[in-house]
């Protein structure tokens, strides 16, 4: 990210919360962040529709991706902003934002570039799907290929 786009992320203002009417049906975007100060973002493929994964944005690393089209996240484990593909390389190119009707999650379809949104080497962090009817809980792993080795792809061994 370059001091262009930071500069532009600060100056973009987000819309007042205190209409309803207007939260559920006018054109200006006021997100609600939660008490920690963050908002549930969910990335899916643009093309596929397949989910990618879910993470969260603070008011910063919203603004960042506003200003630079690509997605930028907060990690709560690591307490810092999260440049997705800032080690891997596998950024998100954002298409497309959307919110829900009282503005307090995001969907960003996203350009996946590389093999991979997981940091576990899979396409998506969806890759296990729950078995719903049954007596027990259990898993079943729906996407058997993994895009890439992580170990070849991060440096400090965490997702990136």
């Amino acid at each position: 990210m370059n001091d262009d786009q930071k500069q532009r992320a600060q100056s973009i203002r987000f819309g007042a919360r205190g209409d309803k009417a207007a939260l559920e049906a006018g054109a200006g975007f006021a997100p609600k962040f939660d008490a920690d100060g963050l908002i549930t973002a969910v990335a899916v493929d643009a093309v596929t529709g397949t989910v990618l994964m879910v993470a969260y944005m603070n008011e910063e690393s919203l603004r960042l991706t506003l200003a630079c089209g690509e997605a930028v996240y907060f990690s709560r484990s690591r307490q810092r902003l999260w440049h997705k593909g800032e080690e891997s390389g596998h950024v998100q190119k954002v298409v497309e934002i959307l919110t829900d009707c009282d503005q307090d999650a995001l969907v960003l379809r996203v350009d996946q570039r590389g093999p991979g949104a997981c940091h576990t080497g899979y396409r998506s962090c969806f890759y296990r799907a729950v078995a719903v009817a049954g007596d027990e809980a259990g898993l079943r792993v729906v996407y058997p290929e993994k895009g890439y080795d992580p170990a070849s792809v991060y440096r400090s061994g965490k997702a990136g």
